[in-house]
């Protein structure tokens, strides 16, 4: 698993827009997008912009598959707080660094702005 750096720099432009929505901690389950949602979206979008909404790239799945982006931040429009929170403490969990660093960063901007 490695940090999409794309992704990590979309995520940071849309909290500086103040594309973000401030939820809770337990909030993620409620407002994460459906797995239907999230084919709709790569079906109309491409898998390029798709994968502008994940911090995690799986090397080891399939090219344009769902599977290969881990780490959602966003409901594919606005950045979560909760989102960014459940993921870090998973990245954490299973000990990828680097994702984890950039979702506490971007937990901290968030935090911040």
């Amino acid at each position: 698993m490695k940090l999409n750096k794309k992704a990590y720099d979309h995520a940071k432009a849309l909290v500086r827009e103040g594309k973000v929505v401030r939820d809770s901690r337990d909030d993620w389950s409620e407002h994460s997008p459906s797995t239907k949602e999230l084919s709709t979206f790569l079906d109309k979008h491409g898998e390029g912009e798709y994968s502008q909404w994940f911090l995690g790239i799986d090397d080891d799945a399939p090219e344009g598959s769902k599977a290969k982006y881990k780490f959602p931040f966003s409901d594919l429009k606005k950045v979560h707080r909760c989102a960014v929170i459940s993921g870090e403490s998973r990245a954490s969990q299973y000990d990828h660094d680097e994702i984890r660093e950039a979702l506490g960063d971007l937990l901290k901007r968030i935090d911040e702005s």
